[in-house]
């Protein structure tokens, strides 16, 4: 016999109506300590580097571009990506740069 069938039959073999609330139990359980707990920590530890970042620090955004911190706002950061060629990026989208902390 397979896991299941084994795992079917002890739920149905006269066991109360717990048995199944005690399973939907350890399955979110799991669910949230193996994949939504870890996520909501990369999240904070993603938001606390986002706050730490000030003006010169090199950083890369979402979509691959490096560039250097010229203007940090509310909503926005002001990103120099080469001589004179500065673009406006949504700050949720800029990440620090890994050649930043090679450096230091």
């Amino acid at each position: 016999m397979n896991v299941l069938g084994i795992l079917l039959q002890a739920a149905g073999a006269g066991s109360s109506q717990w048995s199944g609330i005690l399973m939907m139990v350890i399955i979110v359980a799991i669910f949230y300590f193996l994949m939504i707990r870890p996520q909501q920590k990369r999240q904070k530890a993603i938001q606390k580097a986002r706050e730490a970042m000030q003006v010169g620090d090199k950083v890369v955004t979402a979509g691959g571009i490096y560039g250097k911190i010229k203007e940090i706002s509310d909503t926005y950061m002001l990103i120099e990506i080469a001589d004179g060629v500065r673009i406006r990026v949504d700050k949720t989208s800029v990440f620090a740069s890994t050649e930043d902390a090679q450096q230091k």
